[in-house]
């Protein structure tokens, strides 16, 4: 029995988009559902849910195809899945079958192993699965080196967590950016000035595509004085904020709102953008930034999967891999290699904690490590 994420509107005051589980039958995965519901509870993302929601399917599917009871598979049989996880080649996205196989990376297959070990968790709470059981999913683990900003407290008796034991060990985050000539041949193979300006705009600002597509032109002060619009931030700026009204449904992660500054080039984008814009009438009565305009419903506001779409479409065209986060991580880290400070870039990302910005880091001691040993060579 297979099973797959099915999305689902929920009726009430405000319409919102939910992810279940359901199988073949579309029948729905109580348990499983009952945990996306939770997520809802914790006012996760409807892009957060979407994933956990196709995870928990695959760890269904899994355990059902081998016999195996999901909320007791046995210990042995998680190492299995496991293993099978970054073995198993990836389905196809076309109809056209790749050149060489594809496979999870082992940041992409631990990060389903989060998601089975967070749902299992979650069923003991309901009695789906024995304490016993659980328990093996975690061991203690001792910080011997606090992270910044971590209090050990009275006597160091918050050194000891509780870790994963099911894990993928690695030493490059899964931090994936693209290079400026990378994204200049997006730009240029884009069809239209909206997708040329979605893209432009999410390189320059670093917002997550949630925040992208929940803009409000409201959001956006292009002038260089916008005290006339009752806003004294200086200069052209995007404001980010979280809204959970929009019509697509599209959610800023974090409550706290922030101003990102922006350059001249954004504005010229934008004009571009606005003239195409004002040539599809049903687009005038809309309020956010980005929506259809050569598709029906014209109008009506861009949706996550259209920019999905559209990444896939210009990855394919450039023969490249590009998807919208990465456009966030190319922005960290154009900030961080040209010497912008570390609480300058977290403010700019919208981090809660300064370990997040770590992975960036990463990749910056990497390509300093590179450049010396590019010079290096260069001497022999």
């Amino acid at each position: 029995m297979k099973f797959h994420a099915e999305k689902v509107t929920l009726p009430g005051a405000v319409l919102a988009v939910a992810w279940v589980v359901v199988d073949e039958l579309y029948r729905m995965q109580v348990e499983a559902s009952t945990y996306l519901e939770s997520l809802r509870g914790r006012h996760c993302s409807p892009n957060t849910q979407r994933n956990y929601a196709s995870r928990v399917a695959l760890y269904l599917t899994w355990c059902d195809e081998r016999g195996l009871s999901w909320s007791a598979p046995g210990f042995e049989n998680l190492v299995k899945f496991r293993d099978w996880l970054v073995s198993e080649p990836l389905p196809a996205r076309g109809k056209k079958p790749p050149a060489r196989p594809r496979f999870r990376s082992d940041g992409s297959a631990d990060a389903v192993l989060g998601t089975m070990t967070e749902f299992l968790g979650f069923g003991v709470q309901h009695g789906w699965v024995s304490v016993d059981f659980a328990l093996m999913l975690s061991h203690p683990k001792y910080l011997r080196f606090l992270p910044q900003g971590f209090s050990a407290g009275e006597g160091g008796r918050f050194r000891e967590i509780q870790t994963r034991t099911l894990k993928f060990k690695g030493d490059t985050p899964g931090i994936e950016f693209l290079t400026a000539e990378q994204v200049e041949l997006m730009i240029r193979l884009a069809r239209n000035a909206r997708d040329r300006f979605l893209l432009v705009l999410m390189r320059a600002t670093g917002m997550r595509v949630g925040e992208t597509l929940g803009l409000r032109r409201e959001d956006l002060h292009l002038l260089p004085d916008s005290r006339g619009l009752g806003c004294f931030h200086q200069g052209p700026h995007v404001h980010v904020r979280r809204r959970d009204d929009n019509a697509n449904n599209a959610l800023a992660k974090s409550r706290v709102a922030r101003v990102i500054p922006v350059e001249p080039e954004v504005i010229d984008y934008y004009r571009e953008y606005q003239w195409e814009r004002e040539q599809v009438p049903e687009a005038a009565g809309c309020d956010m930034v980005f929506v259809n305009l050569f598709r029906a419903p014209h109008g009506r506001a861009m949706s996550y999967p259209n920019a999905k779409q559209l990444f896939d479409r210009l990855a394919t065209w450039a023969e490249i891999v590009a998807r919208p986060h990465m456009m966030r991580h190319t922005a960290a880290t154009e900030w961080l290699e040209a010497g912008v400070p570390d609480d300058v870039v977290s403010d700019l990302l919208g981090h809660q904690s300064p370990q997040s910005l770590k992975p960036y880091k990463h990749i910056k001691d990497r390509r300093k490590r590179e450049a010396v040993e590019r010079v290096a060579a260069a001497r022999r």
